[in-house]
């Protein structure tokens, strides 16, 4: 088990003399999976204009078709984006709202897609409504009550996150959009975290419209995301970019896909090599990996939250998180906090402001050892004492 460990993490790229706990912002990619970006990107520029022209779609086809198969859907309601806040502007920008209409997020929400609604909801007299959601988690029943009881006759969007960025935490999902779809409201899905963390199957969810990032717990290169669409909701969809594929001279079999893959010249290298970190994956028995970084994580909780002196935004169990968990720090310099433990500690790990508080957001994955966070640890006790 520890050779295995081992021989993970020398296949990433990452420097030696850091810490790296920071999988969830921009992730890490083997360097199996970065030679064959290297290669595609090559090819790339040996025949741009074959590359680009003659076999893009094929190419494209190719890689939706394996990603869809990662994440239980139909390749012809996916399309690859190159990122989870693309793929969303594309929905949020075609949804046509009302004055007086409502979008209904949490307060547990990214702020840059917090942004996002909030700009859309400006420009149509519409409002962004954020559910609190208190902490500490109690249950999921207990939760999908507290995001309800801000739905009333006005409401037409529920935007929630599969797996929240700032808290780290598992939103039940599934009931929510059960019980929206009943509504008749429409559901969109922030999933940046959880392809590749936790098993994700697109057609069961049965969400409106659910985008990904493949860069993070995927480990594909930077860059590479997708949007995924139910079938009876398409044509709702609008491309954020209007280029060839709208009308398209030669329709596919999905309008929605012509629609948004072609968006002008650009690098697809990343969304080609997609189908190489499934692979990857599929090759190191990624399940098993993914367990025993969440078991490692889970194990140094109690630690992480002694040394803090501070209660627990959930609690220590699978079923909240899994690898990737936040702590709230006793101190307002949240910024200072990050630098702190970079500078003296070597430990690269994200620190955020929220709801009045500073959260320290830890990743473990297939390179992280119980050195990394017994460091956490330990410097944590230094700082907080």
């Amino acid at each position: 088990m520890m050779m295995e460990r081992t021989r993970l993490r020398e296949m990433f790229l990452l420097e030696d003399d850091v810490h790296f706990l920071n999988h969830g912002s921009f992730g890490a990619c083997p360097g199996p999976v970065f030679e064959e970006y290297q290669r595609i990107q090559l090819e790339l520029e040996r025949q741009p204009v074959r590359f680009l022209g003659r076999e893009f779609r094929e190419r494209m086809a190719g890689a939706r078709t394996e990603l869809a198969a990662y994440l239980g859907a139909d390749a012809d309601d996916l399309t690859y984006v190159p990122n989870t806040t693309t793929g969303l502007n594309i929905v949020a920008r075609s949804l046509r709202l009302n004055p007086g209409d409502e979008v209904l997020g949490t307060d547990h929400e990214y702020g840059a897609l917090d942004r996002m609604w909030s700009y859309i909801c400006e420009k149509s007299d519409a409002h962004y409504v954020r559910a609190p959601i208190a902490v500490p988690l109690t249950s999921p029943d207990d939760i999908v009550e507290q995001v309800w009881s801000h739905v009333n006759a006005r409401t037409r969007v529920l935007f929630i996150s599969h797996i929240t960025s700032s808290t780290a935490v598992i939103l039940p999902i599934e009931a929510l959009i059960a019980r929206a779809r009943d509504a008749g409201i429409f559901t969109v899905i922030d999933g940046a975290h959880a392809p590749g963390m936790i098993p994700v199957n697109l057609d069961a969810l049965g969400a409106d419209a659910y985008s990904g990032n493949c860069h993070k717990w995927m480990l594909a290169p930077k860059g590479s995301g997708f949007l995924h669409v139910r079938k009876d909701t398409q044509h709702l969809i609008d491309p954020l970019i209007v280029s060839w594929g709208w009308k398209s001279d030669e329709p596919s079999s999905s309008q929605f896909v012509d629609y948004t893959e072609w968006q002008g010249t650009r690098d697809i290298s990343a969304f080609l090599t997609v189908p190489a970190a499934i692979r990857f994956m599929e090759e190191h028995d990624w399940p098993t990996v993914a367990q025993r970084c969440s078991d490692l994580l889970h194990e140094y909780v109690p630690q992480i939250l002694a040394a803090t002196g501070q209660p627990a935004l959930a609690a220590n169990s699978p079923d909240w998180f899994t690898q990737m968990s936040s702590f709230v720090i006793p101190t307002s310099d949240w910024q200072g906090l990050k630098t702190q433990l970079y500078d003296d500690y070597r430990i690269e790990a994200p620190t955020i402001w929220w709801n009045n508080k500073t959260l320290l957001r830890i990743s473990v994955n297939a390179y992280s050892s119980a050195d990394d966070l017994e460091l956490v640890a330990e410097a944590l006790e230094a700082i907080c004492r």
